[in-house]
């Protein structure tokens, strides 16, 4: 299984950086199976507002997410449970606190795949991939 990080589900809603935009369009376009992990759901909403002033607004921002739930295959939602694993990432990996979370939601969500330009490209986190797919451009 993929995910793809909140910064990538932007790239394709923001025009400013044309390469970006149009990789990460692809990106989301080819990737199966592909989940959408609850907090990049959430972070997707909270963080559209930073393009409002370029036309992007919230309203739009809720549309996005709605399609982005319908072209994945599942939307993987938190449990109490990943508040332990993400605490363990954040400490033998020095993670940010939500990285953290999102990696153990990746790891308890059998993902293999996470894109992401947040992290370090091709880094191995118990047997997670991390690919930043701007690395080319």
């Amino acid at each position: 299984m993929n995910a793809i990080d909140t910064n990538i589900w932007l790239y394709a809603y923001d025009a400013r950086d044309p390469l970006k935009q149009s990789k990460a369009q692809e990106l989301m376009a080819k990737l199966e199976p592909l989940v959408l992990l609850w907090q990049v759901g959430c972070e997707f909403v909270a963080a559209a507002r930073k393009l409002e002033p370029f036309g992007f607004v919230q309203e739009q921002a809720w549309d996005a997410l709605a399609r982005m739930q319908a072209a994945v295959d599942a939307v993987l939602l938190p449990d109490s449970d990943m508040w332990p694993v993400a605490r363990d990432l954040q400490n033998r990996f020095s993670l940010h606190f939500w990285d953290a979370l999102i990696v153990a939601g990746c790891l308890r969500g059998g993902v293999k795949t996470l894109y992401s330009e947040d992290f370090t490209h091709a880094l191995d986190i118990d047997g997670l991939q991390i690919v930043n797919p701007f690395l080319s451009l």
